[in-house]
């Protein structure tokens, strides 16, 4: 079962279990458009080069409409590319329609000498699959449906013994094309997992797993850099007298404490808001597309409370407390910077008040 289940991820999943592999499916796919962008620009240049050839050599001439068409579906194609996201599936069809149009390419070439074997054919059943990332399950229905097509039409134009000949060369170049198209889809498939995991610890805080303060600040400036996005609540929150808490149960209890903070606001925090460690005791929280009041303070107070029912310290009759700053963010904000001022004068003004666990910018005189 085992050896089943294996078969089974590197034919359907690129050699990775399936929730991996749907993690990784967008960054495929994006890769998958930047290559196949520039071979459309490819594409377009030889295509366009043997319509002109067509048009001067009678040799050339019989295939002269078809090398119209792909120059043409090579133009469209291209400007699809400036509007289609790039991890859409539409792109991804784009990309196995034209691998459909380079085996009719193929098939072309060999109908132009029907006495000569089906070199051009047999190349692209072997590299055409090397330039695309997804599960193998499709590239083996597109590549097996172009050999059909090709020995179907062939059958009725090449001489009978090099038909059979060309049958004997397409079906194993169709499995080996097949398999190549697993072993590269495996090999970079797991340059992405790998690639992932890198950017995950440098993005990652050690001690509590949520994001650190380079990644915090590179996410929310994204956020802000997207005109069309102008809603945003920004909470700044440190435990209050956490010096304290070190001089008197100890450094190891102190980073248990932060431990245990985070854990909470990452079980808390898991849809679109940014939630990480800024440094020491201090915890970003950044709430995006709302900047609803009424909203900022149910949010402080469920901060609040869950922060002191999370925490344990080695006093089971003292509860750890939190302080927190928040800004509003309107769309006025350019970068993070600013936006973080505000909600670290609010936090200020929290510690200070010690009967008003959370205060908002917008609402300090």
């Amino acid at each position: 079962m085992q050896t089943l289940r294996r078969l089974r991820n590197y034919y359907f999943y690129c050699g990775i279990e399936k929730d991996e592999y749907n993690a990784l499916k967008k960054d495929a796919y994006v890769s998958n458009f930047e290559v196949w962008k520039i071979l459309h620009f490819l594409m377009f240049a030889a295509f366009g080069v043997l319509f002109v050839v067509s048009s001067i050599l009678s040799a050339m001439e019989s295939n002269r409409w078809f090398y119209l068409f792909a120059f043409f579906y090579s133009c469209i194609a291209i400007l699809l590319f400036f509007y289609l996201k790039k991890d859409s599936i539409v792109a991804q069809l784009v990309i196995y329609l034209s691998i459909s149009v380079l085996f009719l390419f193929g098939c072309f070439i060999t109908q132009n000498k029907p006495e000569s074997n089906a070199v051009t054919f047999i190349v692209l059943l072997l590299i055409t699959p090397m330039f695309m990332i997804d599960k193998p399950f499709f590239m083996t229905i597109e590549l097996f449906a172009a050999s059909t097509v090709f020995l179907v039409w062939m059958h009725g134009v090449k001489p009978h013994d090099v038909w059979v000949f060309d049958l004997m060369n397409v079906i194993p170049f169709t499995i080996v094309g097949c398999i190549l198209n697993v072993i590269a889809n495996s090999i970079r498939i797991r340059e992405f997992v790998l690639t992932k995991e890198i950017n995950e610890q440098k993005d990652t805080d050690e001690l509590t797993g949520l994001k650190n303060k380079s990644a915090l600040t590179g996410e929310i400036n994204e956020f802000l850099a997207d005109g069309s996005k102008n809603k945003g609540i920004m909470f700044l929150l440190d435990a209050d007298h956490f010096k304290s808490i070190n001089d008197t149960y100890g450094h190891d209890v102190g980073d248990r404490v932060i431990t245990q903070i985070g854990s909470f606001l990452g079980k808390r925090f898991t849809g679109e808001e940014v939630a990480g460690r800024f440094g020491g005791d201090e915890f970003i929280v950044f709430v995006k597309n709302t900047n609803d009041m009424e909203t900022a303070h149910k949010i402080a107070n469920e901060i609040v409370e869950g922060a002191a029912q999370s925490v344990e310290l080695p006093d089971k009759d003292k509860k750890i407390t939190v302080s927190i700053g928040i800004s509003i963010y309107s769309g006025l904000e350019k970068n993070y910077s600013e936006i973080f001022k505000k909600a670290d004068i609010a936090l200020y003004q929290a510690k200070a008040d010690p009967d008003n666990r959370f205060r908002v910018f917008e609402e300090l005189n």
